[in-house]
């Protein structure tokens, strides 16, 4: 009797260990979800930022979710230091720069682009009382702008304009530059026109006044580093498949008015 006890228990163990070894083999089988990078600047609303439960959401957090559900990764984001951008991504510290990035000659020469998703403006902004009224009036004023930023791009592509401030200001982010605008230390403020409409949008347009004139055209595209060429691929495909089937319409909608 004592036997045949033993030998079940002795059964039972093996085939619990059995079990155990199966199902370890399962889980080691299973592939895991390759993880991407994105690193964003998470002041820059609407695109990528913080609501006010600290969450980060925006437009661009919106595109990389759905395009890494196409694609088959995990998303992840990392506010990082954006004039720091391109060093960060070429340091593999991040895998994607998305986050309203312009596409110029000087980053096409440091990472690969996607083709552009968004077009955008480089605004001269004001308070509504200001006396200026066209870009020469800026001679002789404080002007603002985000430190290594395209607005900073688009104002060095005019020398003779930038030579003519009184001095041009740089903060790290544009909400420091607005806020500066606000308090009367700077006259004028040069700044990307999907930040600007939102934020002035969120305060109260009325406080403020865009000019006719700006500083240029331009688009956003995601930047990558100029080996990841298969990852490239990928993402313009996803991108591509998102105009088409209206899911790039409705993100878009639900952040911007209509165009």
């Amino acid at each position: 009797m004592k036997k045949n006890v033993f030998q079940t228990i002795k059964l039972a163990t093996l085939l619990i260990v059995m079990v155990l070894l199966i199902v370890g083999c399962a889980q080691e089988a299973q592939p895991e979800t390759e993880e991407l990078i994105m690193g964003l600047d998470d002041t820059f609303a609407p695109m990528g930022f913080r609501d006010e439960k600290g969450n980060l959401v925006g437009f661009d957090v919106d595109l990389a979710n759905e395009v890494a559900e196409r694609i088959g990764v995990t998303m992840k984001f990392q506010p990082i230091d954006w004039s720091m951008k391109e060093t960060e991504l070429n340091a593999g510290n991040i895998d994607l720069i998305w986050n309203g990035y312009t596409i110029t000659p000087l980053r096409q020469e440091q990472v690969a682009f996607t083709k552009p998703y968004l077009k955008n403006s480089q605004i001269i902004v004001t308070l509504a009382d200001s006396d200026i009224t066209a870009k020469a009036e800026l001679a002789g004023r404080n002007v603002t702008v985000q430190a290594e930023s395209s607005a900073l791009d688009a104002i060095n592509a005019e020398p003779e304009v930038a030579a003519s401030f009184g001095n041009l200001v740089e903060f790290s982010t544009n909400n420091e530059a607005f806020s500066d605008l606000e308090s009367g230390r700077s006259d004028a403020l040069v700044v990307d026109e999907v930040n600007a409409r939102y934020y002035m949008k969120q305060v109260g347009e009325e406080k403020y006044k865009v000019l006719d004139e700006d500083f240029g055209d331009e688009e956003y595209g995601i930047g990558l580093r100029k080996d990841d060429t298969e990852l490239l691929k990928k993402i313009n495909d996803a991108m591509d498949e998102m105009k088409s089937d209206g899911s790039y319409d409705e993100i878009y909608a639900k952040w911007f008015a209509e165009n």
